[in-house]
């Protein structure tokens, strides 16, 4: 029976029993005992953290070694290499059901390391609890608040476009199109929206600055669900036209039968609802401005290469 994936904290102990052998190990290694251990599915193991950029297991093992290393559990004998301590094995002699922050505190070293103090140095008190009570990483506290910022962001963003006229939201929809790399510049492409006068499209953009295609618009700020019916219509207004492109934007979202309708005819059709809409605002800086930046690091292990 496959678990999910386990918490850093969870992780600490049987990391701890695979070095018990006091041989060398690579994380690697480790990483493909504890897979097997925890019965983790291939999904699992490849599943990522929000940024894309690392996995979640493999972040959660790489911060059980850090834990487990500044509390004089394992030793670096060379680069990326760990082995354990006689503190490591001594621990491992007292039967412990469970490797923790609260029993790593009891090592003035791991205590130095948090600050001296109950609680991991890290300035957001939420994210100190997030850290320690539920077992997250640093990395995934600090990813997945983003993710919470970006979601109530995207939520006042619908909220105050749909309190806004018709017209600024068509023109919203040209800016965020050009900033996507569409149409040129804001001139050439707002002379195209709303002047069409033809049913069931509010505009035409340049699919690039040289304007070798065209794309077809329809925008809807609407507070309903956007139905199958209304995209019929649509594309029955793209053939009309010749049009082989469309973009459906609407503030509200689309219906599952919507969702799934696919032309007969060689039209392509893209759907973008009220959350992607916001999504693409915050992404391209439409209508958004930025409070703080934070960057992430880790060490330029290539540097220490040839003389460290």
């Amino acid at each position: 029976m496959n678990m999910p994936i386990p918490d850093f904290q969870s992780i600490m102990l049987p990391f701890l029993k695979f070095a018990s052998d006091e041989k060398q190990h690579s994380l690697q290694e480790c990483m493909e005992y504890l897979c097997n251990y925890f019965d983790l599915t291939e999904d699992e193991q490849k599943e990522l953290l929000p940024s894309g950029k690392q996995t979640i297991f493999s972040n959660r093992v790489g911060w059980s070694r850090t834990h487990l290393k500044k509390a004089g559990l394992l030793e670096y004998p060379s680069r990326a290499i760990f082995k354990i301590t006689s503190r490591g094995l001594d621990l491992l002699k007292t039967k412990p059901d469970k490797i923790t922050i609260a029993l790593l505190k009891q090592y003035p070293e791991f205590l130095e390391f948090i600050g001296g103090t109950n609680t991991l140095s890290i300035k957001s008190d939420n994210i100190i609890e997030t850290v320690e009570n539920n077992g997250q990483t640093p990395e995934e506290a600090l990813e997945y608040s983003y993710q919470k910022i970006r979601e109530n962001l995207a939520s006042e963003i619908i909220d105050k476009i749909k309190s806004c006229s018709p017209t600024f939201f068509e023109r919203l929809v040209v800016e965020l199109l050009v900033k996507m790399g569409y149409g040129g510049s804001i001139k050439e492409a707002g002379k195209a929206v709303g002047k069409t006068g033809d049913e069931g499209i509010d505009g035409i953009i340049k699919e690039d600055r040289l304007g070798l295609d065209t794309i077809y618009i329809q925008a809807k700020r609407w507070e309903n669900v956007v139905g199958r019916p209304e995209i019929q219509k649509f594309v029955g207004a793209l053939a009309g036209q010749g049009a082989k492109k469309g973009i459906f934007i609407t503030t509200s979202r689309f219906s599952e039968q919507a969702k799934s309708y696919s032309p007969k005819n060689d039209i392509k059709l893209v759907m973008i609802d009220g959350e992607e809409l916001a999504q693409y605002m915050i992404d391209f800086d439409l209508g958004v401005s930025t409070v703080s930046e934070y960057k992430v690091k880790k060490m330029d292990s290539d540097y220490f290469e040839n003389d460290c």
